[in-house]
């Protein structure tokens, strides 16, 4: 991915986080996915369930419930989970950075 993408998506999330903390910034999210598998997500990118949950900060406990269907991701979790069955090494990456 080329550095400009890489920086759109970097601010793109830290806007997320900022309306997440109530710091609203006339943000409209256009499309919340739908159901999310986390588990095959979990598989594609090859993680046991506590690598999963300790890289992108996930409870294994929630993770777990998650993938047994006693419990389905809602609003910011299932736009997580999307664009880590994506771009895995770039949330990481993103979640890892010094606090701006």
């Amino acid at each position: 991915m080329n550095r400009i993408r890489e920086d759109k998506f970097a601010q793109g999330l830290a806007e997320i986080d900022e309306y997440l903390r109530g710091k609203e910034q006339n943000l409209r999210v256009t499309k919340i996915p739908g159901d999310i598998d986390v588990k095959m997500i979990r598989h594609r990118v090859n993680l046991t369930q506590e690598e999963f949950s300790s890289k992108f900060g996930f409870p294994v406990s929630t993770l777990r419930n998650w993938e047994q269907g006693r419990r389905k991701p809602e609003g910011a979790a299932r736009i997580l989970l999307k664009i880590i069955a994506t771009k895995p090494d770039m949330v990481h990456q993103i979640l890892n950075e010094a606090p701006i």
